[in-house]
């Protein structure tokens, strides 16, 4: 019996290690703010990144990966939320909550596009243009370079399986 726990037990261990999301070295240092429920922080996640910074985000989603190329240049703090969110598994699970021909928006833990991590970030205005492709939280933050036709039939059964961030 003891035999059989500690194998239950250690595979659990090895299915939470897998499933982790992975921490780029650059990253290393992107902590959350303090938790205070599930998918909720008393604040805006600490500063870690630079506008100087090369950031991808893979987006792999139940209809494939979708790879955005963020814009901390132009919206830092909003790029910095996404990029420490992302890392500590934030988006892993939770569905899109609208999905029609012009938009999808996902990444509501409510998945009623009502919720989100319990405070708000400032606008991050750009005179960037609005072509196909931008990837936003209300604030434009990226641009999708691959994955496209990906992210075109994406509907509110799909789910976001994980977010990975490359820093180059």
């Amino acid at each position: 019996m003891a035999v059989l726990i500690a194998a239950v037990a250690g595979g659990g261990l090895l299915i939470k290690h897998a499933i982790e999301p992975v921490v780029p070295a650059a990253l290393a240092n992107c902590a959350t703010s303090t938790q205070i429920a599930p998918h909720e922080f008393i604040g805006p996640q600490p500063m870690c990144i630079t506008a100087a910074q090369k950031l991808e985000a893979t987006i792999t989603t139940s209809q494939g990966d979708i790879v955005v190329q963020l814009h901390p240049e132009v919206a830092p703090v909003t790029v910095n939320n996404f990029v420490v969110l992302a890392v500590h598994g934030y988006y892993n699970g939770l569905g899109f909550w609208k999905a029609e021909d012009w938009v999808v928006q996902g990444g509501d833990p409510r998945g009623d596009g009502r919720g989100g991590p319990g405070y708000s970030l400032p606008d991050e205005t750009t005179t960037t243009p609005w072509d196909p492709g931008p990837t936003a939280a209300y604030n434009r933050f990226g641009t999708v370079t691959s994955g496209m036709e990906k992210a075109q039939v994406l509907s509110v059964t799909d789910t976001i399986l994980s977010v990975t961030i490359k820093v180059s």
